[in-house]
């Protein structure tokens, strides 16, 4: 991706990362982006959003009365972020304390996808990128659901990804003193999965289900 002054890192520059290959990994980890814009009247506004990427696009879909699809698939300057908590990284100062994280943020315009081929496709692609295979699992959207639904592809004209990892950055003084430092992970993990109470008695867990438990 390009470097630029707004996607460079200044803060702790050395965290920053530029290429697609890291960017694209960090996006395909996670499922949520907090997408930010300004409404008409300047008020601005930070949204939690379900996304599936293609390439150097992402989709984002909700109901047709989201005032955020409005505003956004207007083609209006836009934002959006994507956080993963790797670790707690506990210090012996509280000054040290901190986090160790993936992150992108991403800059560009989103369009409306409008051919209902296309946004069954897209709805499709939705499923698989929250578990791979379920899709041909289950029934794709009919005519009402897909226009009932809005869907954007937010195209990334810019991007980049700050990542710290690693133990906690003590000053030298501190090191002496008796107070545990190090780091705590934190992972994500899938549970037992919970069969719903009125799905047709026989049916078996399916096999997308089993191979995402599996891993």
């Amino acid at each position: 991706m390009p470097q630029n002054a707004r996607t460079k890192v200044r803060r702790v520059a050395q965290r920053g990362h530029y290429d697609r290959e890291t960017i694209h990994a960090i996006l395909d980890s996670s499922w949520i982006a907090h997408v930010s814009f300004a409404d008409p009247k300047g008020q601005p506004f930070v949204i939690p959003m379900l996304y599936a990427r293609e390439g150097d696009s992402l989709y984002l879909h909700g109901s047709i009365a989201s005032r955020l699809l409005k505003s956004v698939g207007s083609g209006i300057e836009t934002c959006l972020c994507v956080t993963l908590v790797d670790g707690v990284v506990l210090a012996r100062s509280h000054f040290h304390h901190s986090m160790n994280y993936r992150s992108v943020v991403a800059f560009g315009q989103a369009v409306a996808v409008e051919d209902p081929a296309d946004k069954a496709a897209i709805f499709e692609r939705f499923v698989d990128a929250l578990i791979p295979g379920r899709a041909r699992e289950s029934r794709a959207a009919d005519r009402n659901e897909i226009n009932a639904t809005s869907l954007l592809r937010f195209d990334i004209e810019d991007a980049s990804a700050k990542i710290r990892t690693g133990e906690p950055k003590d000053d030298p003084a501190d090191r002496e003193l008796p107070v545990w430092a190090g780091v705590v992970p934190v992972t994500q993990h899938f549970g037992e999965a919970i069969t719903a109470a009125d799905v047709v008695a026989g049916v078996p867990i399916p096999r997308s289900v089993i191979n995402l438990l599996g891993r």
